[in-house]
């Protein structure tokens, strides 16, 4: 197989995780007989610095003859000011290539288990996967602006049928290739957008008869997932919603530096990146954990090049090294060994 990918480093320690991702490609396309190209271009505050523009038209351009985009992270103290926010260029990009579906999979590793700030008889087991709508709702809807000479606001909520069912059917689909067990979360006892999503929710169901399909309320589902994460399967929900408790979720694991994401369009093209920050304070240390970002690799080769043994053999090296005691800085692991962002990128390359 041969696929071109744009690589968008971004900014902190996007630079240096990146480069854990793309030893990683090779690496994965040696073993397995694949030919991955890939170009790199700027977005976020690098981009701004050079163009004025959080997302140029370079980027975009190069973009569109991709098969896949990895992103390392953006933003920084730097732009604080800036007219021009890094974090515009991740709204542009998602709305540009219409990567609607956002996928978060919350998976504990067992040597992470005393790591998270629940106790270890709660998260144990847990493994969930969130399919957030990334493109609708209050993050995109106009009118969103100041009245009345400052004195009053408004921000719109809006979605399209067509919107809510799409992503909801994304849902399903992923629920159908794991325990069959999706979780719609709303706010349906308060906003008609969510009385709609629940609507849609249900007649779609019934085209996936194996399914067990549940409602909550988003204060309901919050509480639950610190409570009882292991419950979960598939949580469904709109763009703010999934934004809370996608970020809520992640804490529960340990350390953000181990969770991947996707963000999928209709067109088969989808950009992937780890969720965390740039974390400028450690930029250039070489102490980033390029976790993340190496999982997001797998998550690019399983969701858009429909490369699943290769995925799974990512995630199996990743959770060695884990369970053989190496670790990042940013890990909790009693006992475990330090290793720096490109030893620990050399150890789970070695590990496939």
């Amino acid at each position: 197989m041969k696929k071109h990918i744009v690589t968008l480093p971004g900014d902190g320690i996007g630079p240096e995780i990146m480069k854990s991702a793309e030893a990683l490609l090779k690496a994965v396309g040696e073993k397995f007989n694949h030919e991955f190209t890939a170009v790199t271009k700027d977005i976020g505050g690098v981009a701004i610095d050079k163009y004025n523009d959080p997302l140029p038209k370079e980027t975009i351009e190069a973009c569109e003859s991709a098969d896949a985009i990895l992103l390392g992270a953006v933003g920084g103290p730097k732009w604080a000011d800036s007219k021009a926010r890094p974090e515009q260029g991740l709204l542009k990009i998602r709305k540009h290539f219409n990567l609607f579906a956002n996928l978060r999979p919350v998976t504990i590793f067992d040597s992470l288990e005393a790591s998270s700030p629940l106790k270890q008889n709660i998260v144990h087991g847990s493994d969930l996967m969130i399919v957030r709508e990334l493109t609708g709702g209050l993050y995109f809807g106009q009118p969103s602006e100041r009245r009345d000479g400052g004195r009053s606001v408004v921000d719109t909520l809006t979605y399209t049928h067509d919107e809510i069912e799409r992503i909801v059917r994304t849902a399903f689909d992923t629920a159908m290739t794991r325990r069959k067990h999706l979780t719609s979360v709303d706010k349906a006892n308060v906003l008609e957008s969510s009385r709609m999503w629940r609507e849609i929710v249900n007649t779609v169901s019934k085209e996936y008869p194996e399914v067990t399909v549940e409602h909550e309320l988003v204060d309901a589902a919050a509480m639950k997932l610190i409570t009882n994460p292991a419950y979960f399967d598939v949580i469904v929900t709109e763009n703010l919603f999934g934004d809370i408790l996608s970020d809520e979720a992640s804490v529960i694991t340990g350390s953000l530096g181990v969770l991947p994401s996707a963000s999928l369009s209709e067109t088969g093209l989808g950009l992937f990146e780890p969720i965390h920050g740039s974390a400028p304070d450690i930029a250039g240390e070489n102490k980033a954990n390029p976790i993340g970002m190496m999982l997001s690799v797998g998550m690019m080769l399983k969701y858009s090049f429909n490369l699943h043994e290769e995925s799974a053999a990512i995630e199996k090296a990743v959770n060695q090294v884990l369970s053989e005691g190496f670790k990042t800085a940013d890990l909790k692991i009693d006992g475990a060994a330090t290793l720096s962002t490109t030893e620990m990128t050399e150890k789970i390359i070695s590990c496939l």
